[in-house]
């Protein structure tokens, strides 16, 4: 103890002594206060997590405070959904064929092919920006040769021109074919005559094949209906090998109707179906006029112009085959007719 400062003598007494006790209790009681945890009732309320509304509002209260929110937003069930500005909507349908009202024909080997065989056209139709190659610089070549027009179009307005996807960027549009009206038909026809009726064809390759028989064995005219029936579309140009310019056609809307009119010009009708009721070998008209009918491979002829028919042949077969192909079977018949008028 250094010298000179006072010492604070501890209070002596009684009442010191009830001080210190006191001091001694309480610090007791704050001991036993820490030594003791409280007891927490583990239910499951109390153990609870934060429900997300809650999180949510905390969210928005920090941000009116001020405070920047750590927590992530929380994600919603499915994909998100796609912006409606980002990519506009577009049609379910890329072409339709029923809006294209002019005959064309597609591909590069098709139009070049038409090209050659100087298929009536008017005009070459290109897609922008299409890589030009060995087979589309032919067909430019050939356009400018006839004297073409050659027009660049987007590759969806070639879509709809076309109606199909695999125009190769290239198409040819063709002109619309000049019918012969039936009753010019008949009377411009030499004595005795030959005339092709086809019912029920379809597939425009075998009605330029049957046109292509038919000025090759020299008959007087093909005839084919309106409904039910191909044109002569830019495929059936291609078939015929340019008979079709030289071959006149007529297209009818009743074929019932024409028979009859060729029965008043003094036609013989001869139909030709694989259930007829006679050969051809048996079919002996050299020196009468004859009008040919043709029905389809599957179903042949319909039941009103077989009623209308004369005499109703088949060709004979030794196998298991069904039937010919229409364009054969008529080249056949064609060929029949025309060794009977040459003796």
């Amino acid at each position: 103890m250094k010298p000179g400062r006072a010492r604070k003598d501890r209070p002596k007494g009684p009442k010191a002594a009830g001080a210190r006790s006191m001091r001694g209790s309480n610090k007791r009681v704050e001991r036993s206060s820490v030594a003791r945890p409280e007891k927490r009732d583990n239910h499951r309320d109390d153990r609870r997590p934060e429900r997300r509304d809650d999180r949510r509002s905390d969210a928005r209260e920090d941000k009116r405070d001020g405070k920047k929110s750590f927590r992530k937003p929380e994600r919603t069930s499915g994909r998100p959904a796609m912006r409606e500005d980002r990519r506009p909507d577009r049609p379910e349908k890329r072409f339709d064929r029923r809006q294209s009202t002019q005959d064309a024909v597609a591909g590069k080997n098709s139009v070049v092919e038409a090209l050659r065989a100087k298929v009536p056209a008017k005009e070459l139709v290109v897609a922008i920006k299409a890589e030009i190659d060995e087979k589309i610089s032919e067909a430019i070549r050939l356009a400018k040769n006839a004297d073409l027009p050659i027009k660049e179009l987007p590759r969806r307005a070639l879509d709809d021109l076309t109606g199909t996807l695999n125009h190769q960027g290239i198409a040819l549009v063709i002109k619309p074919f000049n019918y012969t009206e039936f009753s010019a038909l008949i009377s411009n026809a030499k004595k005795p005559m030959m005339l092709i009726g086809l019912d029920g064809i379809t597939d425009p390759h075998n009605l330029g094949a049957v046109v292509r028989s038919a000025a090759a064995f020299g008959a007087d005219g093909v005839v084919i209906p309106e409904r039910r029936n191909a044109a002569m579309t830019g495929s059936a140009w291609k078939a015929s090998a340019g008979a079709a310019a030289r071959m006149p056609i007529s297209q009818v809307t009743n074929l019932v109707r024409s028979i009859e009119d060729a029965k008043k010009a003094g036609c013989f009708v001869v139909g030709l179906d694989a259930e007829g009721d006679a050969t051809l070998a048996k079919m002996n008209l050299a020196t009468e006029s004859i009008f040919i009918i043709v029905g389809s491979e599957g179903k042949g002829l319909s039941r009103l112009v077989r009623d209308k028919c004369d005499l109703v042949v088949s060709i004979p077969m030794q196998s298991t085959v069904e039937s010919l192909n229409a364009s054969v079977a008529t080249a056949i018949v064609m060929y029949q007719v025309a060794a009977e008028r040459s003796k």
